[in-house]
């Protein structure tokens, strides 16, 4: 029985990620950092923490696994500094300190494309998260790329998103299968196997590995 932590649970992907490990009859515990305080489970503890200043050393950092979904849109932030706060140093930040614990594992979630080089900031910002997150040198890492993720109706409206999911939808059987929306359910799924499975080193799960992964 393992005890895994999960960093934006209250995210697309999150959310499912928190409900999947609450599930799991492997898992007997799950730590879920939050800004505001998650409906109460016998199998969840929820500390209320400020993402700009992370506690150094609480007992919550060392687990067997970690997952890491947090992220968000520039329009969302309002500024490229602000949506690397939250995208780079924000996942950097906890990833020290889940590494400085110990804990041996971690899943984080990126996004298909990603690359330091990159000209676009996203992509380029994602590819940095990837790199130094590498660096720390965890026992496990799985780096997660999903493409165009599929979380049905969101609160805001994602134009550009929203044209990606219409086109999937009448044209994806055409679409390559990397190229093609994912829902976070499976996405959340895949992680959480990963997870559990902790395999040494760095791996990679593409897009289509996502899709095709039972």
């Amino acid at each position: 029985m393992k005890t895994v932590l999960i960093l934006g649970a209250t995210g697309a992907v999150g959310r499912h990620l928190l409900a999947q490990a609450l599930q799991h009859p492997d898992i007997a515990r799950v730590i879920a950092p939050t800004r505001r305080a998650l409906p109460a489970h016998a199998k969840l503890e929820n500390p209320i923490v400020d993402f700009e200043s992370l506690p150094l050393d609480a007992p919550w950092w060392h687990v067997d696994a970690a997952l890491c979904a947090l992220g968000t849109t520039l329009k969302t932030a309002g500024s490229a500094a602000a949506f690397r706060r939250v995208d780079y140093d924000y996942i950097l930040n906890a990833a020290q300190r889940l590494r400085a614990a110990g804990t041996p594992c971690l899943v984080l979630n990126s996004t298909m494309g990603a690359n330091a080089s990159a000209r676009g900031l996203y992509l380029k910002t994602k590819g940095e998260t990837e790199r130094d997150v590498m660096a720390l040198g965890f026992a496990s890492l799985t780096i997660v790329r999903p493409s165009l993720l599929n979380a049905g109706k969101r609160p805001e409206q994602r134009l550009a998103e929203d044209i990606g999911l219409c086109l999937d939808r009448y044209l994806g059987r055409w679409i390559p299968l990397k190229w093609r929306a994912i829902e976070v359910e499976k996405v959340a799924q895949n992680m959480l196997k990963a997870a559990l499975a902790a395999k040494p080193g760095v791996s990679w799960l593409e897009s289509a590995e996502l899709h095709s992964e039972k």
